[in-house]
Formats: structure tokens, C-alpha cells, sequence
């Protein structure tokens, strides 16, 4: 027996057959009957908990398969029973579909059928309501994990920029000798950390804030990514052409997300011996969308790897690079987020090439 007594209610017009399932079953159970569908409204919404609601198909004014179907809207969380003394295929179809009914009963019920159905159908309900408040506690806990790695990536940084002040003003005083190169490794370990840091806020951005449509200048936003990688002093051509006719409306920070990682990835993966590295970033904006490629001649992706480079945390272990292989994995959640996609193409040793394409929005302009 469960812990708790078992409510029903039963609405049904014929005061006989109310009379007859009261007196079965509430010694047993909480019973609620009614005989028309106004007080069934009136009792489920005073009586809550409810754990399931039986209907008599045939009803003035409405059909039990119409009330199942109205009250699963507003009270989704009772199983709902469907009681007839026809066996009406169609009604059953449109039970189903409609009201989502967990069981379809003839009349004369028989009693053991009927308590089987009850505590069957008591068990699923509290198998939902517990996976419910379950998901509810897991939903909470992720949100607190969320904020708090969010809260301590932003304390982080204002250390690591100090840090970096100072590396600065050490590498300006003449006096300061480092024959070692200890100040360089240093700047690279905070550099990398801070990179690392600034993923976890794009993370945390692309999976909380809603999308904000704004206009959006490619040129612009592919030359301010490609200016905040100049403080690692590259050896790289950039490659920069945008065809934008139109306007394009978009979400500003999700769509520099995806380029600066794209970019970042592109000038990671370049070959150490190569003469002449270069990042192509091509534009191509219509009315109803952006397509943007980001290509490169570097190292490239080993075939057996292009079905795993946008899962977290997926890293080729064979290239020694740094990064926590997070990047491109938010840059595919960023797509996402925008109701776009992206698809990459690559040779091993000869390069690589990420396509997205992303909705414009021309609707949300002002």
C-alpha cells in the first residue's frame, strides 16, 4: 500500500453507477465524484493532489474524451482513465491522441481490473512527480554550479591581468635580466589560463543569455578578433573577404564567438615549419543568411577525428598543442543557439576549412 491514500475522482452523469464506485472504493481510497463536468472543474481545482481522474465517455455537453483532453492542459499531472459502455474505436483513437488517457475501461467495470488500473496508474504518477522534482534539483544544482564557475572565472581574471601588468613593466626596466626566459614562459602559462577562462564565459554566456538581434558589420567583427591576437606576435597572413550586400541581424556575441574561435583554432594549427601560414576568413551575406568560412593551411584533422573535434573536452593527444578543447565545442553550441550549422572539411598536412551558416533576420531590423 502507499504511504498516502490514493485520490480519484470519477465523473460520470448516471448517479448510480457514482453511488456504486463510491461505495467499492472509499474505504480504500479518497474518492471524488461528480456528475456533470462543471463540479469535476470545481473539485480539481479545490482538491488537489488529484492522482487520477475517470470519465465516463458519454456526458451532456461534452464527451469524456474532450474533458480529458481540456483538463490535461491545466492538470497534466493525473492519469486519466476513459470509461465506456461502447466500444467506440474512434472515441478510443481520439482518447489517445487527444487526451493522452492511460487506460480505456468498458463498462461494467470489473472491480479487480479497476483497482489494478489505480495503483498501476498511482505508481506512474509518483514515478513522474519524483522524476520531476528530481530534474527540478538537478536543474537547480547545474544553475549553481553554473553561476559559481562563473563568479570565480571572472575573479580569476582581474589576478592573471595583473600579472600581466607587471610582466610588462619587468620587460620595459632595462635593470630586469631574465637571460632564462622565465618572464616569456610565465606570460605564456597566464596567457593560456586566461584563454582558458575566457571559454568558461563564453560557455556560460552562450548557455544562458537570450539571443539579442542586432546589426552585424562582418568586416568589423573578423578585424577587431583578428587585432586581439596580436599580442602573440604571429607569423600569419590573414585573408579577409566579406560580400555583404544586404544587411545582416544577428546576435552579436555569439557570432564573434564563432569567430574567434574558428580563428583561434586556425592560427593554433598551423604548421611549425610552414613559410607561409595563412587564415582565410570569406563572408557571404544574402537575405536569408550568412555564410562564413574560416580556412587554413595547417596541419589538419586526421579523418577518424572530424566526428569528435566538437565534443567537449576533445583534444588530438598525438598534436602537442595547448588548449582545454573547449573551443570548438562552443563554437558549435554558439551555432546552435543562432538555429544554424556547421560543417568542417579537412586534409590531413594540407589544411582545413570550417563552414556555418546562420540565419539573417532581417525581420528583427529597426
Amino acid at each position: 500500500m502507499p504511504a498516502e491514500r490514493i485520490r480519484i475522482l470519477y465523473v460520470d452523469d448516471e448517479v448510480n453507477n457514482l453511488a456504486a464506485f463510491r461505495a467499492t472504493f472509499r474505504r480504500e481510497y479518497d474518492v471524488f465524484t461528480a456528475p456533470h463536468f462543471d463540479e469535476a472543474y470545481q473539485i480539481l481545482e479545490q482538491e488537489q493532489p488529484i492522482h487520477l481522474v475517470i470519465a465516463d465517455q458519454r456526458m451532456p455537453g461534452m464527451t469524456g474524451v474532450e474533458f480529458l483532453a481540456d483538463i490535461r492542459k491545466k492538470y497534466p499531472d493525473p492519469l486519466r482513465v476513459l470509461l465506456t459502455a461502447h466500444m467506440d474505436m474512434e472515441a478510443l483513437i481520439e482518447a489517445v491522441n487527444e487526451g493522452r488517457i492511460y487506460r480505456y475501461i468498458r463498462k461494467p467495470w470489473n472491480e479487480a481490473e479497476l483497482h489494478n488500473t489505480i495503483h498501476n496508474a498511482y505508481e506512474i504518477y509518483t514515478t513522474r512527480v519524483e522524476l520531476r522534482e528530481k530534474m527540478q534539483m538537478l536543474e537547480k544544482t547545474n544553475d549553481e554550479l553554473s553561476r559559481f564557475i562563473y563568479s570565480v572565472s571572472h575573479d580569476l581574471r582581474s589576478p592573471l591581468m595583473s600579472v600581466l601588468g607587471i610582466l610588462n613593466l619587468a620587460k620595459m626596466d632595462q635593470s630586469v635580466i631574465d637571460p632564462n626566459g622565465y618572464m616569456q614562459m610565465i606570460e605564456t602559462s597566464v596567457l593560456r589560463l586566461d584563454d582558458f577562462i575566457q571559454k568558461i564565459i563564453e560557455y556560460y554566456k552562450n548557455s544562458r543569455l537570450e539571443i539579442e538581434y542586432e546589426p552585424i558589420n562582418f568586416r568589423q567583427q573578423i578585424e577587431d578578433t583578428i587585432e586581439s591576437f596580436r599580442h602573440l606576435h604571429l607569423n600569419v597572413e590573414f585573408k579577409i573577404d566579406v560580400d555583404q550586400p544586404v544587411p545582416f541581424i544577428g546576435d552579436n556575441f555569439r557570432v564573434n564567438v564563432v569567430l574567434n574561435n574558428l580563428i583561434s583554432n586556425a592560427i593554433k594549427y598551423q604548421k611549425p615549419d610552414e613559410q607561409n601560414p595563412w587564415v582565410a576568413i570569406r563572408v557571404k551575406v544574402n537575405p536569408s543568411q550568412a555564410v562564413i568560412e574560416v580556412s587554413d593551411n595547417g596541419i589538419g584533422i586526421i579523418q577518424e577525428h572530424l566526428q569528435n573535434i566538437f565534443k567537449m573536452f576533445f583534444r588530438t593527444k598525438s598534436l602537442n598543442k595547448p588548449g582545454a578543447g573547449i573551443g570548438l565545442y562552443i563554437a558549435k553550441e554558439a551555432v546552435n543557439r543562432m538555429g544554424g550549422t556547421i560543417d568542417v572539411r579537412s586534409v590531413y598536412g594540407e589544411g582545413t576549412t570550417f563552414e556555418v551558416c546562420i540565419p539573417n533576420h532581417l525581420e528583427h531590423a529597426r
